[in-house]
């Protein structure tokens, strides 16, 4: 999934087609891909109309690895819908979004194995941090949270990973405002959801001192 704007990246271009490390931040989660599931078919969403721009920049940083491009959609839930509308078989869907570069190939496996055996999985990791929930957003006043137990919280990333009728199938409901990822679309299709461990470095690229951090981390790598 690329089909965003990344308006908080304060950036000219979409933030999925910034440079990362010398070559489009977008090139890092397909070539986790391929070389974690050789033989993969890779489905790109990206922005109504940037086609010809993700075109050139691949040529530019001499990127041939195959893939199918669909344009993306009014919110991810769109987008994520028009790609599963060109699959035509069975198998594996994971879903990824192209802000999360720093994918591990070792993640990808598991997230495909698991989902193998159980019908899909996330992969999660714990919050490190002291968590409140708020009651009214955006005026704070004292009394309007709470703490909460973050022993029992997890982040959610991406590969999300799914039996592809099941996705396909989930996808067909209308969109709701909590359908803020896959599995919260499978879930409330009826599928009960298996989390796996995920990888703190795959971190979603939000913000400018994200893409500083993702440099860093490729620096020392």
């Amino acid at each position: 999934m690329a089909g965003g704007a990344g308006s908080r990246m304060n950036a000219e271009i979409p933030k999925q087609f910034l440079l990362l490390h010398g070559k489009p931040m977008l090139i890092y989660s397909i070539e986790a891909f391929y070389n974690a599931s050789p033989g993969i078919s890779i489905i790109l969403a990206l922005p109504a109309g940037q086609c010809g721009f993700w075109q050139k920049l691949c040529k530019d940083h001499g990127f041939l690895l195959p893939h199918q491009i669909v344009d993306g959609g009014e919110t991810r839930f769109h987008s994520v819908q028009h790609a599963l509308a060109v699959i035509d078989n069975d198998g594996l869907v994971a879903i990824h979004d192209g802000a999360r570069p720093l994918v591990s190939e070792s993640l990808i496996r598991m997230a495909f194995l698991t989902a193998s055996q159980l019908g899909n999985c996330i992969p999660v990791i714990p919050f490190t941090e002291s968590v409140r929930v708020v009651s009214r957003i955006p005026t704070l006043k004292r009394g309007d949270s709470r703490p909460v137990l973050r022993a029992s919280l997890r982040i959610v990333q991406t590969p999300q990973v799914f039996r592809a009728a099941t996705i396909k199938k989930a996808y067909e409901q209308e969109f709701r405002e909590e359908f803020t990822d896959d599995a919260t679309v499978a879930e409330h299709f009826g599928e009960t959801i298996h989390l796996i461990d995920g990888d703190p470095v795959n971190f979603k690229i939000t913000h400018p001192y994200d893409l500083a951090a993702a440099e860093i981390m490729l620096g020392a790598q």
